[in-house]
């Protein structure tokens, strides 16, 4: 008698079950990794972080708003012809800054204040003009005989007013750790590429206070940094033996780098030509400092300080030769956000595997 074929109902055993469903987490993880590579490959290459620019012209010339063609630096002449000073927006020790038009648009026009300062304005027209990238900001014209700068208009300002942008209803939604610590990865971005730059390697002197630095920087509408004054920017070059000391006047407070304080006590009054030079590593010692300012105190923040305690603790070694290079900084920098947005968009990852 033949037998009838029995069919049986098979069901997924729980080893089954587990296997799968680690399966689709590892393939969810590969495809975030994947996803999280193309967004940071477009955010190092597109917001800043590169040296160069394709929207940049060749030397000698600048392209504005939306005009897709270059025009040559505007010469004493057509500054002085299609300028139109507006207001007075700011005024420093070297110069007077004036919010200008030209052909309809926003510009800036910077002019010497104090005669005594003009090799300090002129040595700044220099590195603007030979340190033009995605880290500086954008030089249109200027007149040597006239001690007169044209550069590109950013409405938000200076760092010093980062919080209080943030507090503006249009703005709040930028207001997160993570926009906070791009900010900071482009801050060091910019030393960095002072320390490598085509002219050497060179030093941001104008950082005695935490006001002063964020005061040489500016926030630009799509909510990067860039380098606006350039006047105090000696050069190191170790192999000719040639160190920097920022200004002639003894500096002092926690902010400033341990080697830029007099090192003879106050029993020796202050004097220049006894005062040690020093390196580029004071712009090391102070990235703490700067980059505490930008994280703030939004959500978020507190994780992130805690994820750079130690690449911190090493910018703040007293002895200059054991702080990372800025380069060293920045790939800190750079990690930690990687893994922070990694383990923001899937939490718990860690702990199922």
């Amino acid at each position: 008698m033949e037998k009838k074929p029995h069919f049986v109902k098979r069901e997924f055993l729980p080893r089954e079950v587990s296997s799968i469903s680690l399966l689709l987490l590892l393939a969810a993880v590969l495809l975030l990794n994947a996803l999280l590579y193309l967004y940071l490959n477009k955010f190092y290459s597109s917001s800043g972080r590169s040296e160069t620019d394709p929207s940049l012209c060749p030397f000698g010339y600048f392209k504005l708003g939306t005009v897709k063609n270059c025009s040559p630096w505007l010469s004493c002449e057509a500054i002085n012809r299609e300028v139109r000073k507006l207001k007075c927006v700011g005024e420093g020790a070297v110069k007077k800054v004036f919010l200008s038009e030209w052909k309809e648009n926003k510009v800036v026009l910077s002019q010497l204040t104090n005669p005594e300062l003009k090799e300090d304005f002129l040595h700044g027209l220099k590195m603007l003009k030979a340190l033009q990238s995605k880290h500086v900001v954008r030089l249109l014209g200027y007149c040597e005989q006239q001690f007169t700068i044209l550069t590109e208009y950013h409405p938000l300002g200076s760092l010093r007013s980062l919080n209080e942008t943030l507090d503006i209803p249009r703005y709040k939604g930028m207001n997160t750790w993570h926009r906070r610590l791009m900010l900071a990865i482009d801050y060091v971005s910019i030393i960095r590429y002072l320390h490598s730059s085509p002219l050497g390697t060179l030093v941001m002197c104008d950082s005695n206070d935490l006001d002063k630095v964020l005061s040489q920087y500016l926030l630009t509408s799509d909510f990067h940094v860039l380098v606006n004054d350039l006047d105090a920017l000696p050069l190191v070059n170790r192999s000719a033996g040639r160190l920097v000391k920022c200004g002639h006047r003894e500096l002092q407070g926690e902010f400033v780098a341990p080697e830029q304080h007099w090192p003879y006590g106050e029993e020796v009054p202050f004097k220049d030509d006894l005062m040690p030079p020093y390196d580029e590593k004071t712009d090391i010692w102070k990235i703490p400092d700067v980059s505490n300012f930008f994280l703030g105190h939004v959500e978020g923040s507190d994780i992130v300080r805690l994820h750079l305690f130690d690449i911190h603790a090493a910018c703040k070694k007293k002895d200059p030769a054991e702080r990372p290079s800025a380069q060293e900084v920045l790939d800190t920098y750079r990690k930690v956000l990687t893994l922070l947005i990694r383990e923001t968009a899937m939490p718990g990852t860690r702990e199922m595997l």
